[in-house]
């Protein structure tokens, strides 16, 4: 995109190109049974803790694709635009809003660093990082959560770059 282009706002912005795939991410994260089978809590709190879960998996399936390395970052954008706005609504002000998304993206780092460790050392590891990462209810423990998620992981592993990117695919 050129810089003028850029500057007059002609040129489409790169990271809608991402729009299906981070409305396929809120929607999955959405899903009902992240919080009745997996224990999931279903407060603000646990509802972002499942965005940057399968963020963290769409993410890490960017990554696996060289040259989809560079959508994880305008992925990573839609989410603080997203984040933001959500922030905004619950009455946060600019003096502690960047201090709040601060702290957003560092457990979206954090997610996605444990999962990266852990789903290739199996389902104990990714239970230990689902246990330290996410707010569960005081019933669960992280297995019904860490094994959907590797399936979801292994699942997004099989889906073709066009179909990622579209948000329009079978998991």
């Amino acid at each position: 995109m050129s810089f003028f282009a850029k500057l007059l706002g002609t040129a489409p912005d790169p990271k809608e190109e991402l729009r299906p795939l981070w409305l396929w991410v809120v929607s999955e994260a959405r899903n009902p049974a992240w919080y009745r089978e997996c224990g999931a809590v279903d407060t603000v709190d646990g509802r972002f803790d499942m965005i940057t879960n399968i963020l963290a998996v769409a993410m890490l399936r960017l990554e696996q694709d060289e040259q989809l390395v560079p959508a994880s970052a305008r992925l990573t954008e839609l989410f603080v635009e997203d984040m933001e706005g959500q922030l905004r609504e619950l009455g946060f002000g600019d003096p502690t809003l960047g201090k709040k998304m601060g702290e957003m993206m560092e457990a979206m780092g954090g997610r996605l660093g444990a999962f990266r460790t852990a789903f290739p050392n199996g389902q104990e590891a990714t239970t230990d990082a689902v246990n330290r990462n996410a707010n569960l209810t005081d019933d669960a423990d992280g297995q019904a959560m860490a094994r959907k998620l590797i399936a979801l992981n292994n699942s997004l592993s099989t889906v073709s770059n066009d179909a990622l990117l579209s948000g329009k695919f079978g998991t």
